[in-house]
């Protein structure tokens, strides 16, 4: 009884934590540069062009995979409503490809150097490399592989709501923005993707 209330609010929270996160990119929706990450850039990058477009590609279609994605987690849905799941799937693929690729070129512009920017790359290759993985994987109809390689995507996906839990509480320890981004660049994800194959080894969907 204890074990299914626990596992109930913490689907709960996690569902909350994606879509709140996931809806986050609204406020970016004005184009107004002195709100959010953007009052940390430089005026000259953002002015350059392919940057923009790779950043609001970034938020908006990852804010959309985010807030649909843990979804498919549900197993009464995932089980009894195929069709839907298919949808909300071949809209998270698209979203999640896109915005992975798009979040890998960013990556090589973030603040704090080189050790920000390859967490972040590496962020956005494993979360390409694994949503990929699974589209092909439930292509050919291995539906396990496909479930695996899903948690790992979706995990990476996830880090967009750790790095806005980590980051705020980093600034407050360290009393340094740098320091504290290029820690979270990490912190972000690579729990994430631990937690992530303990459940895949663990518990099966």
């Amino acid at each position: 009884m204890k074990s299914n209330f626990v596992k109930k609010a913490s689907f709960i929270l996690f569902g909350c934590l994606s879509v709140a996160i996931g809806l986050y990119p609204l406020i970016y929706i004005s184009f107004n540069k002195d709100i959010g990450i953007l009052t940390s850039k430089t005026e000259e990058l953002l002015s350059y062009l392919p940057w923009n477009l790779a950043f609001y590609c970034h938020i908006f279609l990852g804010g959309l995979a985010l807030l649909i994605g843990w979804i498919q987690f549900h197993k009464k849905i995932r089980n009894k409503r195929i069709r839907l799941h298919r949808t909300i799937g071949k809209i998270y693929v698209v979203s999640a490809v896109f915005s992975s690729m798009a979040g890998i070129f960013i990556g090589f512009f973030a603040n704090g150097g080189i050790i920000s920017k390859v967490g972040f790359v590496c962020l956005g290759l494993i979360w390409f490399i694994s949503t990929l993985l699974a589209f092909d994987y439930i292509r050919k109809g291995d539906v396990i592989n496909h479930q695996k390689m899903m948690i790992f995507s979706y995990a990476a996906c996830f880090a967009a709501v750790m790095l806005r839990l980590w980051l705020p509480l980093l600034i407050i320890i360290f009393s340094d923005f740098i320091l504290a981004y290029r820690i979270v660049a990490w912190l972000c994800w690579v729990p994430n993707l631990i937690v992530a194959s303990f459940i895949v080894r663990k518990f099966s969907l």
